[in-house]
């Protein structure tokens, strides 16, 4: 780091004036990319070689990269899985990665998974999983650290675009970006999943992190496609063509929604001639 920042030459953009750049931050690691690193890394420290327990769906890019995390750092992982049904099937790829990369996994039924942030029912399931005392990420590994941590790509990026979009799941990469960028520049959050609660979310993450609501930033909740792991064919179908125009490879349950939204913004004509728009690319497709 500070990961490569590039501009893209894409008609879709140059005919409404707009300069398009990629910031790639599914460059900094083959297993730890983008922002899953930079929401980890602090967390990690502060585990202090505890055992870490985090949660997530059975397709969660989080739980693999904190799964690849304890593989290359000797840390020893729990993954919280979302969903008791699942221990009674194979493992899908995503799964089969995670404990592969020594990651013990332990499935909760989702009325639990919803209980988590109780205290109550957390120390059940850290009691369950064997691990009482571990070091405990939240989902998407959104809390004050991995904001923190995240400022620093707000900073890498003062000064170089107008605007700086990222897809969000949880906020915490938002909240962070927002932070570290110059006055003057704006962030966009592009959600991923249904149900308009990520500005709420991202405020309560800036709000826990420093004090108060940080640099000007907004949430668009049109383009999640029908919600989280949902790729319908027209998105599938942009992300391909995307990579064919540039030979960016998109990964498609946030990336894929970035680009998207941010086509159709600049065809909308949401922004202005003359501005420049960097995309940060949080992630690389998972392979299996």
């Amino acid at each position: 780091m500070p990961s490569p920042l590039r501009e893209v030459r894409d008609g879709r953009f140059e005919r409404r004036g707009v300069r398009l750049l990629v910031k790639r931050d599914d460059l900094i690691h083959p297993d730890l990319v983008g922002n899953k690193w930079r929401k980890l890394a602090p967390n990690l420290a502060a585990a202090a070689g505890r055992t870490v327990v985090t949660f997530g769906g059975a397709y969660s890019n989080h739980l693999r990269a904190t799964a690849a995390a304890g593989r290359l750092l000797g840390l020893s992982t729990v993954g919280v899985v979302r969903g008791q049904e699942l221990a009674e099937r194979p493992l899908n790829a995503s799964l089969a990665r995670c404990a592969a990369d020594g990651m013990r996994l332990r499935f909760v039924d989702r009325s639990t998974y919803r209980r988590v942030s109780e205290p109550e029912t957390l120390a059940a399931v850290l009691r369950a999983a064997d691990a009482p005392r571990a070091y405990v990420v939240p989902e998407g590994g959104s809390n004050v650290l991995a904001v923190r941590g995240c400022r620093a790509l707000g900073e890498e990026l003062r000064g170089r675009a107008d605007v700086v979009a990222v897809a969000c799941g949880t906020g915490g990469t938002l909240a962070g970006l927002a932070a570290g960028l110059a006055g003057g520049q704006r962030a966009l959050g592009v959600a991923v999943l249904r149900g308009g609660f990520l500005g709420r979310e991202t405020q309560a993450l800036q709000e826990a992190a420093f004090g108060h609501r940080v640099g000007a930033w907004d949430v668009d909740d049109r383009f999640h496609f029908g919600g989280y792991a949902r790729v319908p064919a027209a998105l599938e179908a942009f992300a391909a063509d995307f990579e064919d125009r540039h030979g960016v490879l998109v990964e498609r349950l946030y990336v894929a929604k970035l680009l998207y939204g941010l086509v159709a913004l600049a065809e909308e004509g949401a922004f202005p001639r003359g501005t420049t728009v960097a995309a940060v690319i949080t992630g690389a497709p998972f392979t299996g």
